[in-house]
C-alpha cells in the first residue's frame, strides 16, 4: 500500500467516524428534547434533602444492629404511645440468616443457569460462525434465534416461567438460561470467526482427519476464549440473578424489593454491601483464573 492509498483511507475512516458520531449526537439531542418536551427530566420535590437524608441511611447499613441494635427499641404513634417494642439484635441476627440463605440461592441459580446456557450457546454457535460457513437457512436460524434469546431481558424471561413452572428457582435458572445463551452464542461464534485456521489447514493438507485438525488446531486455540468468555458471563449472571427474586423467582430479589418498598434504606445498604462483596470476590477469583491459568 502506498501512501497515496493510505492516505485515503485514513481519510475515508475520518469522513466515516465523522458520521457516526454525528448521529450519536443527534440521537441524545432528540432523547433529550423529547423528555424535555414532556416535562420528564424534573428530579421531583426536595431532590437535595431526600438525598441527604438517603446518604445518612446508607452510611449505617442495617448489620451493625447486631452489635448496637437496641435490645428494647420502641415504636410509638405522634401521640407518644408505645405501639410495640422489640430486640433490633435478634431481629437483624434472623435478618442475616435469610440474606445468608438468599445470597447462596442467588449463586446457585446464576451458576446453574449460566452452565445451562453455556452447553445451549456452544451448540448454537457453530453455524452461527460466519467463516465456517454452514448453509444459510442453518446460519440464518443460528443467528436469529441467539439475537431473539438476547433481545429479551432475563427478568422478562422470569416473569413469563414463573406463570409457567411456578414460583421458585427453577424459574429463575431458566430465565438466567435462556437469555444468556444469546449471549453465549454470539460470543463463541466471534471468536470462532476470529480463528487463524492456517494451522488447520496445514494439517488437513498433511493427511490429518477432521477430528484430528479439530483437537489439534482449533479446540486448542477456543478453549481459553470460551472459558473466559464462561467466566465473564457467569460473573455477570450473579449480579442478573440477583433481582429475578423481585419476580418471585428466588434469591435476594425478594429482600431488596421488601427493603426498597418499604424505605428501609439502611438494611438495603447491607444488601447491596453483600452482593458487591460476592460480586467482587467472583470477580476477583475469574481474573486470577484468566491471568494464571488462561494466560
Amino acid at each position: 500500500m502506498n501512501i497515496r492509498e493510505a492516505l485515503k483511507q485514513n481519510g475515508q475512516m475520518k469522513s466515516k467516524t465523522f458520521w457516526v458520531s454525528g448521529f450519536y449526537l443527534l440521537v441524545l439531542f432528540l432523547c433529550l428534547w423529547s423528555l424535555a418536551r414532556q416535562d420528564d427530566l424534573s428530579f421531583g420535590r426536595r431532590p437535595w434533602q431526600n438525598l441527604v437524608k438517603t446518604v445518612q441511611d446508607f452510611t449505617r447499613p442495617s448489620f451493625i444492629k447486631v452489635w448496637t441494635g437496641d435490645e428494647n427499641f420502641e415504636y410509638k404513634n405522634d401521640d407518644g404511645v408505645v405501639l410495640r417494642t422489640e430486640n433490633q439484635k435478634e431481629l437483624e441476627k434472623k435478618f442475616l440468616k435469610s440474606l445468608g440463605r438468599a445470597v447462596w440461592m442467588t449463586f446457585k441459580i446464576a451458576t446453574l443457569g449460566s452452565a445451562l446456557a453455556c452447553v445451549m450457546g456452544f451448540l448454537l454457535s457453530w453455524p452461527a460462525a460466519r467463516k465456517l460457513k454452514f448453509p444459510k437457512p442453518l446460519f440464518f436460524l443460528a443467528n436469529g434465534i441467539l439475537n431473539f434469546l438476547r433481545s429479551i431481558h432475563s427478568l422478562v424471561f422470569g416473569l413469563m416461567l414463573v406463570g409457567i413452572v411456578g414460583l421458585g428457582p427453577m424459574a429463575g435458572i431458566l430465565a438466567i438460561a435462556l437469555h444468556s445463551t444469546g449471549t453465549y452464542g454470539k460470543l463463541f461464534a466471534e471468536s470462532i470467526d476470529s480463528l487463524d485456521l492456517l494451522e488447520a489447514e496445514a494439517l488437513r493438507l498433511s493427511g490429518a482427519g477432521p477430528i484430528q485438525t479439530f483437537f489439534h488446531a482449533i479446540w486448542p486455540e477456543l478453549l481459553p476464549q470460551f472459558l473466559s468468555t464462561h467466566l465473564y458471563v457467569w460473573e455477570y449472571n450473579i449480579r442478573d440473578s440477583a433481582v429475578l427474586g423481585l419476580v418471585g423467582a428466588g434469591g435476594m430479589g425478594l429482600l431488596l424489593s421488601d427493603a426498597v418498598s418499604l424505605f428501609q434504606w439502611q438494611r438495603l445498604a447491607t444488601l447491596l454491601l453483600c452482593l458487591f462483596i460476592l460480586v467482587s470476590g467472583f470477580s476477583f477469583i475469574s481474573n486470577k483464573i484468566r491471568q494464571d491459568i488462561l494466560a
